[in-house]
């Protein structure tokens, strides 16, 4: 049986941000893993995946792997975060700020890579966003997904 064609071949995905990293800690639970990984810039991200999947991937301290965070599931805050469960909290700088009539393009330079953010262009205007303004990037360790090379 010949495979599809593409079967094998390198993965395109529309995931802008893709952030290249290593495990540093897996912590296994019964159906749920959270996964521990150190950015290129230093800054630590927990990504929360099934067990099976952490353990397909062979995920241990060590392995080289990508965070996968959709554009939709990156929040930016402006001011000091506090009291929230949010893990993932990444301060940043925006570099560019794209709006149309109902949701607006942010992104943002991090210690050694850069992420985009979607959100609604009343929340950026309520934010002040601009060019040059510090903000926090918010992601949900739940929504982190993980590559391995």
């Amino acid at each position: 049986m010949t495979p599809p064609p593409g079967y094998g071949a390198p993965m395109s995905l529309s995931i802008r941000n893709q952030l290249p990293g290593t495990v540093t800690a897996v912590t296994p639970g019964e159906a749920m893993a959270t996964v521990r990984v150190r950015l290129l810039g230093g800054q630590d991200l927990t990504a929360a995946i099934t067990r099976d999947a952490a353990d397909d991937l062979g995920l241990s301290v060590g392995t080289a792997v990508r965070a996968l965070v959709k554009s939709t599931e990156v929040s930016v805050a402006t001011g000091r975060v506090e009291g929230l469960s949010i893990r993932n909290r990444l301060p940043g700088t925006v570099t560019a700020l794209t709006t149309g009539d109902a949701m607006a393009s942010v992104r943002v330079a991090v210690e050694g890579s850069e992420l985009t953010a979607v959100i609604t262009k009343e929340a950026a205007d309520d934010l002040g966003l601009s060019v040059g303004v510090p903000v926090v990037a918010l992601v949900k360790s739940t929504e982190v997904s993980l590559a391995t090379a």
